[in-house]
């Protein structure tokens, strides 16, 4: 009887091994997925030219990653007072964070959450950039460029 028991505490202690190592085809570690960190990655960035002084700014962060993490702040030298907001109910709400789940999407759009930037230093006109830096709880921060696009630019989503 002990003997079985040791072989049955052996099986389990092995599928357990086998279930927190999870069974993948890849054995590289360094796509985040397989070492439980965010892997972000930034697309679709714009900001419509502003016609006030203030401006929306638009992106996508894709995270690859086995764990989540969070959007927390943006800074930008085009204004000291850069903030993340959510639209609800037709109402924009300042937020501290955006969630960003894992092996999953936020999404800052027109109409829904946004990047905003208020007393701006100066008005960027269409073709110029905007340099941002995005923070987050456990990545390292990401240096984005946002095109300046016609103030009625609204690309179609997918």
């Amino acid at each position: 009887m002990n003997r079985r028991t040791t072989t049955l505490s052996a099986s389990v202690a092995l599928a357990a091994a086998l279930a927190l190592t999870g069974c993948s085809s890849s054995s590289d570690s360094s796509d985040g997925a397989a070492d439980g960190k965010p892997k972000l990655e930034v697309s679709g960035a714009y900001m419509p030219q502003p016609v006030m002084d203030m401006a929306g700014g638009f992106l996508t962060i894709k995270n690859a990653g086995g764990a989540a993490d969070k959007l927390t702040s943006v800074t930008s030298p085009l204004s000291d007072d850069v903030t993340i907001h959510e639209t609800k109910n037709q109402k924009m709400l300042k937020v501290e964070s955006f969630d960003i789940p894992a092996n999953g999407t936020l999404s800052l759009e027109r109409g829904g959450n946004h990047i905003m930037f208020m007393e701006l230093k100066k008005k960027p006109k269409q073709g110029e950039k905007v340099s941002i830096e995005l923070h987050f709880e456990k990545s390292d921060p990401i240096k984005v460029d946002l095109p300046v696009e016609a103030a009625n630019h609204n690309p179609q989503q997918h």
